[in-house]
């Protein structure tokens, strides 16, 4: 007995024979592969910096708005959640920068050598890692010593 499905995959071919169409293969014949889960994080990251820009627009219209506004956004902000928002959207857009980085090279014809890009890969995670914790760093310092603002005259 034929099954019904077979009639699913027959379709014509330019010359107007009948053919039978390849079937597309299931996702389980993929391997998971870090390029594979680069290109994916590369697009969250991408949302995620969105989404973020968000918040940083909502904290430059309460800084324009007056100090009542702008306590509200610090007080969001400077929560244990807050703080975590914020460490995530600054991970995501350095690893969106540092991943545009490596496709500006690959769109400029460099690094498509597979032992090139299997390499660059582990080294956009470690510098996006890096670069976050540094921003981080210096940020808390400069907080916690209370660096005067631009144009405060202090």
């Amino acid at each position: 007995m034929k099954d019904v499905r077979d009639a699913l995959f027959v379709a014509h071919a330019s010359d107007g024979k009948l053919v039978r169409r390849p079937m597309s293969p299931h996702l389980g014949v993929y391997r998971l592969q870090l390029s594979m889960v680069l290109s994916g994080l590369n697009r969250i990251s991408g949302i995620v910096t969105s989404l973020g820009t968000l918040l940083l627009v909502w904290w430059l219209v309460a800084a324009a708005s007056g100090p009542k506004p702008f306590d509200t956004v610090q007080h969001v902000v400077a929560n244990p959640l807050g703080m975590i928002v914020l460490f995530g959207w600054t991970l995501a857009l350095v690893f969106h920068t540092v991943g545009g980085l490596r496709h500006l090279a690959w769109d400029a014809g460099y690094g498509f050598a597979k032992d090139v890009f299997n390499r660059t890969g582990p080294i956009v995670i470690a510098v996006s890692v890096v670069l976050t914790l540094l921003i981080w760093v210096v940020g808390f310092a400069l907080w916690h010593h209370g660096v005067p603002a631009a144009g405060t005259g202090s």
